[in-house]
């Protein structure tokens, strides 16, 4: 078993599509000073799937500050690009295209006649933000991927930084600075030096914000900074990659970005996964980062995969849907296409609901939350060979386009189901997959892997099984209650998974019928 090698995902149901749709599609197309990206999603909900993503390099930003002008072949390759994603989105039949132009078109002279010709080229209107707009857009992406958001979000583009504090659902006023990894390469003439002190004289400006961020969570927004922690995973042998949640200590990351700003980008571990574009901008996101860190005193770094779009899909849905937990929503859609009885996962989560509400020590929120995602997550490798389940389910799982989820969730998420099949021994278990979630999470894994493998023989996958016949702890035992009318449900193969899981807890494990 490996974490690293290729899951190979079983086929759709003949009865069920290989998506849901949640209605037609909608794009996003995200004009920035750097980049020009499309993004399409399966539909607007509260954990949207990606249809398609391409980006085209354009560097509409470059040299913008010093002359005042979007370049000539930068604004020919957007135009292009436009063109393209216009007849890629009739191709996917989307129904809204929303296209929105950040620092560059907003800063240049000639601003106003690429966003005329534009318009032209995508046959849409294009929505010209303000700093303070894109902040908060940036702060919504944040707030509908990560549970519980605590801290100040900072969004780096090629012409400009958005910094914006936020805390759940509440969002502060953002400011914007002339910081983007284009803007800085241009006002300080290229030299990395001269880029330390604007980077430090202009964050000075943002005191307030970075004043709120000291032993809170930066949140890292943008290109640039996702691929600084792309190489940063590569420098430390990082096992799982999956950019959204990557969180890095602050002490970490100074000695990495100062490593950035000496070096010749070249020379770096897995650079090749950035692109030529962009690898030059390295060194000026590390230097505004740095000082981020040296000025704010975060407690962590996470990097953040959703931002301006993001927040902009999440800004259409109703208050009901972008109050759901979006982790939860994405296993329940998984759970939809995948499981052989989608109602046996909400059957598991009230079922091991009842279990720990009988044992002695109580779960977090976040573990509660962790686990009844795992439940809906229990059956999706059903179709795969007997012998590689375990594996199946752990790669769908560790390398999910999941959000509200960090990490160690995510290690968590798939050990537990690995276990379900596999046995619940530590030693089947991913090394790696152990150290990221931590002992408690690695424990707590083996404990519903258990439960999971009682829950299969009585149920085999199926709903209304599971709320008659319930399992919990009492008079030091854990209990299988067994109505007269399912006795024949006992087995020896059960008995011997209930004494396995009474094992991990202390306890005997027997059945009772009647």
């Amino acid at each position: 078993m490996s974490l690293d090698s290729a899951a190979h995902p079983a086929a759709p149901s003949p009865d069920r599509p290989a998506r849901i749709e949640p209605g037609q599609p909608v794009a996003i197309v995200d004009i920035g000073s750097n980049s020009v990206r499309l993004v399409a999603y399966a539909g607007l909900g509260r954990a949207p799937t990606q249809l398609y993503n391409e980006k085209v390099m354009c560097g509409l930003g470059r040299n913008v500050l010093s002359t005042g002008r979007l370049p000539e072949d930068g604004v020919r390759r957007a135009l292009q690009a436009l063109a393209r994603f216009r007849e890629l989105c009739r191709t996917m039949r989307v129904g809204q295209v929303h296209v929105l132009a950040t620092a560059a078109a907003r800063d240049a002279e000639n601003g106003p006649a690429f966003i005329e010709a534009a318009q032209a080229a995508c046959g849409e209107p294009i929505g010209l933000l303000s700093g303070r707009r894109e902040a908060e857009l940036s702060a919504l992406g944040v707030v509908s991927s990560f549970y519980a958001p605590d801290g100040v979000v900072g969004d780096l583009g090629g012409g400009s930084l958005e910094l914006v504090d936020v805390r759940g659902t509440a969002i502060g006023q953002g400011v914007t600075m002339p910081l983007g990894g284009l803007a800085l390469q241009d006002l300080s003439g290229g030299s990395l030096k001269k880029a330390r002190k604007i980077a430090a004289d202009t964050l000075r400006k943002a005191a307030p914000q970075l004043e709120t961020l000291r032993g809170r969570t930066f949140y890292a927004v943008g290109g640039t900074w996702r691929a600084l922690a792309r190489l940063h995973q590569a420098a430390r042998h990082y096992p799982l990659h999956v950019m959204h949640g990557y969180t890095i200590e602050p002490a970490d990351e100074l000695g990495f970005l100062d490593v950035v700003e000496r070096s010749d980008p070249t020379t770096l571990a897995a650079v090749e996964s950035v692109s030529e574009a962009r690898r030059p901008l390295l060194a000026y996101g590390a230097v505004v980062l740095e000082e981020i860190i040296r000025s704010g005193r975060p407690r962590e770094i996470a990097v953040s995969a959703a931002g301006v779009r993001e927040g902009l899909l999440f800004e259409q849905i109703d208050p009901a849907a972008r109050a759901e937990d979006p982790l939860l929503c994405a296993a329940a859609e998984l759970n939809r296409l995948r499981a052989r009885c989608p109602g046996h996962g909400t059957d598991l989560q009230g079922w091991t609901d009842a279990f720990f509400a009988s044992l002695d020590t109580p779960e977090t929120a976040d573990e509660r939350r962790l686990r009844h995602a795992a439940c809906l997550l229990a059956d999706i490798g059903w179709r795969t060979h007997p012998d590689y389940r375990g594996e199946q389910s752990l790669n769908l799982i560790a390398h999910g386009n999941f959000v509200g989820l960090d990490h160690p969730g995510r290690a968590y998420l798939a050990v537990a189901v690995f276990f379900r099949h596999e046995g619940v021994a530590p030693e089947k278990a991913s090394p790696t997959l152990r150290q990221l979630a931590g002992p408690r999470l690695f424990e707590q894994a083996r404990l519903l892997g258990a439960l999971l493998r009682v829950a299969f023989p009585v149920s085999v996958a199926m709903e209304g099984v599971l709320p008659r016949t319930p399992l919990t702890v009492s008079d030091g035992a854990v209990v299988l209650h067994l109505p007269e009318e399912l006795r024949a449900l006992a087995s020896d193969r059960l008995s011997n998974r209930l004494r396995g899981l009474g094992r991990l807890i202390g306890r005997e494990g027997r059945i009772s019928v009647g």
